[in-house]
């Protein structure tokens, strides 16, 4: 009889025995010292020393980030590089905290040294070519009281939380969603919004939607993805459902850029109410990922319903194990999510498995330009 059905423990392989080892010497002093002595080990045992460091030190990083955008440095610098003086001046600092901040973000790589003082580092840069970001940046202040004590929210799932009265759409935060006011919904439209550009783009990018005739978008905002997927595809008749204060908002954008004769906005809850049918497309579009299984099983027998049996369903949102992005979808959004009390990143074979109860197959997984920005997929009802 083997020694794994002797202890009921799993007999352990070669590579169990070698993690062992290894943390065993990770854990270690003075593997340490001697790692960081010799000349073949020191490039991996910095490394390591600096990714240990970051992980303490990531939330003053993101307080440097949020001073610069507060500051409007980065947006100052986009116009031509400045001397220290002259951003002390402009910023309203001494120019001793001005000196302490620049060298900070050029660390950083949001600055970087020039001739005549300081430019945008390579990553200021991108913040600006990154709708979102900013607005995503004052936003985490928010979020950042609620992590305050992250074990506290893990233990308690019904404590309050800032974020979760802020995301005041989902089910169970707050009075009924359906009948929220604009003054409420408004905001985080807005930030939606501001951050929906790249990622309709890159869902357009991995999926015709010229090939349809008629695109419902659930839980659609003010319409950021439909005006994207209207310059695809001119054909396109749209139609948008989200709750009523956030319709009132979609509907009002459609008549500012003339889409009016093509695109519609229905407000309701689809978690109550039927969904508009007609559409042979129907996509959710960073939806899925806010929700909890039942809901999400909610919403998909909702979408099924909807479906006439030529119909596509296309899903778009971070997804986890998502190869080279583990921290943003199992780290990020999974810390978000919790602080938001509801929904929880999934892989896509955990999306698949939703899909196939109810109601759904011939799953395929698209392949997007960005992945960590979003990942998309496409189902097909089940013919009944």
């Amino acid at each position: 009889m083997t020694a794994e059905l002797h202890s009921g423990i799993p007999a352990r392989g070669l590579r169990e025995r070698w993690m062992d080892m290894r943390d065993r010497l990770l854990a270690s002093p003075r593997f340490h010292r001697f790692a960081a002595a010799m000349p073949f080990t020191r490039p991996m045992a910095r490394k390591r020393a600096r990714e240990l460091f970051d992980l303490c030190a990531g939330f003053v990083y993101s307080q440097v980030l949020l001073s610069c955008i507060r500051l409007n440095l980065i947006e100052m610098l986009a116009e031509g590089p400045l001397d220290l003086p002259t951003i002390a001046r402009r910023t309203k600092l001494d120019e001793d905290a001005a000196a302490r901040l620049v060298d900070a973000a050029v660390s950083l790589r949001l600055l970087a040294r020039r001739s005549g003082g300081y430019g945008l580092g390579d990553l200021g840069a991108a913040i600006r070519g990154a709708p979102g970001v900013a607005e995503m940046v004052e936003h985490h202040a928010m979020l950042y009281r609620d992590l305050s004590d992250p074990v506290s929210l893990l233990r308690d799932p019904g404590k309050p939380t800032e974020i979760g009265a802020y995301w005041a759409y989902t089910k169970g935060n707050g009075d009924d969603p359906a009948a929220m006011t604009t003054d409420v919904s408004d905001p985080y439209t807005a930030l939606m919004a501001a951050s929906q550009p790249f990622v309709a783009e890159e869902v357009l990018d991995a999926y015709p939607v010229r090939r349809h005739r008629h695109l419902l978008d659930v839980g659609g905002g003010d319409g950021t993805f439909l005006r994207a997927a209207a310059a695809r595809a001119t054909g396109l008749d749209l139609t948008l459902f989200d709750l009523p204060s956030v319709a009132e908002r979609a509907r009002s954008r459609f008549a500012e850029e003339g889409l009016s004769n093509r695109a519609t906005a229905m407000g309701g809850s689809f978690f109550d109410d039927d969904l508009p049918t007609g559409a042979d497309l129907i996509s959710l579009v960073r939806v899925l990922y806010d929700h909890d299984d039942d809901s999400v099983r909610k919403i998909l027998t909702a979408v099924r319903k909807a479906m006439p049996p030529d119909g596509t369903l296309l899903i778009a949102e971070p997804m986890s194990g998502t190869a080279g992005a583990e921290p943003i979808g199992e780290a990020y959004f999974g810390f978000y999510l919790l602080a938001m009390r509801s929904g929880r990143p999934r892989t896509p074979a955990q999306i698949e498995l939703l899909l196939t109860e109810t109601g759904f197959d011939n799953v395929r997984l698209l392949r997007t330009n960005r992945p960590l920005l979003a990942q998309a997929m496409t189902a097909r009802a089940t013919k009944m």
